[in-house]
């Protein structure tokens, strides 16, 4: 799940985006975007969890690797 702020000259959106369906867009104020990430977005890092606070490796260590 994607959650991410829109704005436009007049107006702010909540955009959810799940995989496999048509994106959701709806009118929105700060506050009400700010209590959406809180409910639907992990708030912090938790073991074994990914999440938007999980740390990633992106070091390719396998055979074959580029040793970058």
């Amino acid at each position: 799940m994607v959650i991410r702020r829109m704005v436009d000259r007049q107006r702010s959106y909540t955009a959810i985006f799940l995989p496999g369906e048509e994106p959701r867009i709806f009118p929105t104020t700060e506050h009400e975007h700010a209590r959406i990430l809180q409910i639907y977005k992990e708030d912090r890092l938790h073991q074994d969890i990914v999440n938007d606070f999980s740390e990633f490796d992106f070091t390719d260590k396998g055979p074959g690797s580029a040793g970058r």
